[in-house]
This record gives C-alpha cells, structure tokens and sequence, in this order.
C-alpha cells in the first residue's frame, strides 16, 4: 500500500521523547512546550506562539478572542474540513458559508458581493439584512497548503470590520514572496492563526496545535484560557471559564524534533509535485491543481482534477485495490446535516471541485518509483 499521507520520524524524535518520560514531564509542563513555542515563534517570525491540544481548540480560542458571541454570523468556506467550522458553533454563533475560487479557498470577489448586497453597516459593524445578526468574523483555511488572497481578503475585512482568523493547519510554512505581503507566512497576517499538528499534517505531534496573534494580549489570554484559566494554582482560583486545551509535553518533544525537519519536508514535497507534475502534464483528461503565483508553498496536499466528471467513490475504491490510498475532498459543509440550515451565499465553485478533485500520496518519505506507479495506477484505472 502506498498510503496517502503518513508521519516521517527521521530524526530525534524517539531521543527527545525519551529525555521528556524519563524526567517525568509527560503532561502540560515541561521545558519541550516552551521550546516549541519559542522556536515556531522563530521560524514564523511572529513575537510568540501559544501550544494547543489540536489545531481544532487554537481555532475555537482565536473566534473566542475574536469577541465572537451566541447569535452572531461568523464567514466560513464550505470547501474545507468541518473542524474548520464546528468551533464556530461551540461559541453559539451560526456559519454563513462561502465559495472558493479557484485556488480552492474562499473567493475574495464573493465576499465582498456578500458584505456589500447582503449586509449593511451600522456604527462599525456589518448587519446582515435579513437575519438583523452581527457579522463578527470570517474564517479563512489555507487550502492544502495554498495560500488564499490575503492581501484582498484583509483590504475586504478592514472596510467591513471584521476580524480575520486564518485557518494555517495545512499552510505550515507557507509564505508570500510577492506582493504587499512578501516574506510572510500564512498565519500571520490576520488577527489571529491557527495551526495542526495531526499526525497527516507536514510536521506531527501526533495531535496538537499551535496560535499566533497580531495583539500579544489575545494570545497571552488565550494561553490563559487553554490551561483552565488559573489565576491561582496553588489554591485553585479561576475568574473566567477556561478550557483543557493545552499541548503535553511529550507532544512537544515530537514536536521540536519535528521543527528540525520542515524545510526539509517542505522541500521534499516541492520536489515531489513537480514529479507528479511532469508526469499528469502529458494528459490531457487531468490537472494537478497549482498553487498561488508569488507564493511558496509547503504544497502539503496533491489535488488532481478530474476535467471529465468521474465516480470518485469507484475510482478511489479500485485505486485502494491496487495499493494506491486516495481521497475525494472533503463533503461540502454546507450540505452537511448539522449545517443545512445555516446560511450559504452562492456556492458555485465548491461544487464543481467537490466533483472532480482526487487527493493522491503525498507523504515526505515518498520515493520516485511509488510517484510512478501511483500515475501509472491513477491513469489506468481512469482510462478502463
């Protein structure tokens, strides 16, 4: 089986993991945790970084920091994964969805018809005219790495007062080279960001997560709050709700291992598509998606587009049969049971990648010969 995407333990992980059980720091203190934060704050450059249990809880603490309240619309893409959305909710608020472009994340040109024809300000805040709700905040995702267009989605968010949370958990490494933005990493532009650490992600700590803030304040809270809010520890005082939600130790340990590797990965991945690349260019049936012009990419997720509508199910199914794991993208939101009946605003695109788009293999450890042979399997069993 040549899987999809798998972790890569090449270095010190085992070694550091090791150190952190044998000095019998295993759960959310050690010196593993500061050291991650200082040296992603680092790499990111960005003041510091504050660890989380999961890309999943920085998200649901950024809208939280966002004043994000029960009753408010917050804007979110329908292309992306659910716990994108679902922290949005945890908060009492409802999702207005949102299509993407063509880079697969959300279409500037879109939302700003939709603050402009569907909303209306008032004393600096965005109303939506039907509902008479808030709109507070959108969340942007980072497809598979692919840098969304920040430079117009923040120009769109300032004129709109609304808080911008980059949703980074595919986008590790991910920065602009051109443009207003250049030398910036995605995740860093908004008022806040949110990064993964799954075990599919291009760096691993099994789970974890991470969050950056433009306002050392948000992020100092958020930490606060990521540890049950203590405002005492010895005599257990706690002024605000607090949440469970900081990264152990020994997540740690993989973690700063993990660090020492990531342009090596990122390189490793570039590498790889451009293999991929040169063999699905001689075919005219398929695409593998770019990525953003005037951006590198840590291109951590291959998307092939299918230019004839396919049955991914069956493609994917018969694939798995001869050894090759795929994945059709993600169900859109939107259409998702616990989401029907939340607001969409012209979702067009979404639909027509959701129908076309295969994820083929791309792990870190991946070799020349299996890049050949999942072609080979993938434009076989296309043609059968």
């Amino acid at each position: 089986m040549i899987p999809l995407s798998v972790p890569n333990f090449e270095g010190n992980e085992l070694t550091y993991v090791t150190k952190a059980v044998a000095e019998g720091w295993v759960s959310t203190g050690g010196a593993y945790i500061r050291e991650m934060e200082q040296k992603l704050a680092a790499y990111l450059d960005v003041p510091g970084t504050a660890a989380m249990q999961s890309g999943t809880a920085a998200l649901h603490l950024a809208l939280r920091e966002c004043g994000v309240q029960p009753g408010d619309l917050v804007i979110a893409p329908t292309l992306t994964f659910i716990a994108a959305v679902n922290p949005i909710t945890y908060l009492g608020a409802e999702p207005v969805f949102m299509d993407c472009d063509a880079s697969l994340c959300m279409d500037p040109e879109k939302l700003e018809a939709f603050c402009t024809e569907e909303c209306v300000l008032q004393e600096s805040r965005l109303v939506h005219r039907a509902t008479g709700k808030t709109v507070r905040a959108l969340v942007v995702v980072h497809v598979f790495g692919n840098m969304a267009d920040m430079e117009r989605i923040l120009d769109i968010a300032e004129t709109y007062h609304l808080k911008v949370v980059e949703d980074a958990t595919e986008a590790l490494g991910t920065r602009y080279t051109d443009g207003h933005f250049a030398g910036r990493y995605a995740g860093t532009m908004g008022d806040l960001g949110a990064f993964s650490f799954n075990g599919n992600k291009i760096i691993t700590t099994g789970g974890g997560g991470m969050l950056v803030a433009r306002d050392p304040q948000h992020l100092a809270h958020a930490a606060y709050a990521s540890t049950q809010s203590k405002d005492d520890p010895l005599f257990y005082i706690h002024d605000e709700i607090g949440y469970n939600y900081r990264m152990t130790n020994v997540q740690a340990a993989i973690g700063v291992a993990q660090l020492e590797w990531l342009d090596t990965f990122i390189d490793r991945k570039n590498r790889n598509y451009d293999r991929y690349a040169a063999l699905f260019a001689a075919d005219p049936d398929v695409r593998l998606m770019p990525f953003r012009e005037g951006t590198a990419s840590n291109k951590w997720f291959y998307a092939l587009y299918l230019r004839k509508e396919t049955d991914i199910r069956r493609l994917v199914q018969e694939l798995g049969e001869q050894g090759i794991q795929t994945r059709p993208i993600w169900g859109l939101i939107h259409e998702q049971m616990p989401y029907r009946h939340c607001l969409s605003y012209r979702i067009e695109q979404a639909a027509h990648y959701s129908r076309r788009i295969l994820n083929i293999p791309c792990s870190t450890n991946l070799t020349e010969q299996e890049i050949q042979t999942v072609y080979e399997k993938v434009m076989g069993t296309l043609r059968r």
